[in-house]
């Protein structure tokens, strides 16, 4: 099976759920430059977020075996690596819960409302490939009505709150995603 995801099938789940290509385009544009896995360590793209790792693993602060975590930032795929793994050895589901998943970026504390019973199953099925990897995303998106109403009507500011937060301007991710659907060409699947 091949892990790479192709724009027929980005054109075939956006008309599936109601979406434009170009919208489903620029969101994975903006959120991992169009990669779910990374090219150097051909594992599945992380960002690991210690903040929520912290309301994840209530005791957080008795372990004094793993802190290497405790200062990750944003950082190359490497390092994501590093701190999610020392997390990982603490607390794996908080661990797993507190990171950021493949090419859409999807929190793992969302497994439930997908339909996984556990948080290691939803990152197995994004392990497989970036077309399941979007997949969750776009259920995840219709989970939330105003943000599955907003993508339908390519409004960028909605989008960008309902998927990144109240913090969403502080990186311009609302006139990102605005650029990246201007500049996504339309696909023809023929």
């Amino acid at each position: 099976m091949n892990k790479t995801l192709t724009n027929a099938q980005i054109f075939e789940l956006a008309t599936s759920y109601g979406y434009t290509y170009r919208a489903l385009k620029a969101i994975i544009q903006v959120e991992s430059g169009q990669q779910g896995f990374s090219p150097v360590t051909s594992k599945l793209i992380i960002q690991f977020e210690p903040a929520w790792f912290k309301r994840h693993k209530k005791d957080w602060q008795k372990d004094t075996a793993h802190t290497l975590w405790q200062s990750n930032q944003v950082g190359n795929q490497t390092i994501e690596w590093k701190a999610f793994n020392d997390a990982f050895a603490s607390d794996p589901n908080a661990a797993m819960k507190s990171t950021s998943i493949g090419m859409m970026q999807l929190m793992g504390f969302h497994y439930a409302e997908l339909g996984f019973k556990t948080v290691g199953a939803m990152w197995d099925f994004a392990k497989l490939s970036e077309y399941n990897q979007l997949l969750l995303a776009i259920k995840w998106i219709k989970t939330v009505p105003a943000l599955d109403k907003a993508l339908q009507n390519n409004n960028w500011p909605n989008v960008a709150y309902y998927y990144n937060g109240q913090n969403y301007k502080q990186y311009h991710y609302d006139t990102r995603l605005q650029m990246a659907y201007q500049a996504t060409p339309y696909y023809d699947p023929q």
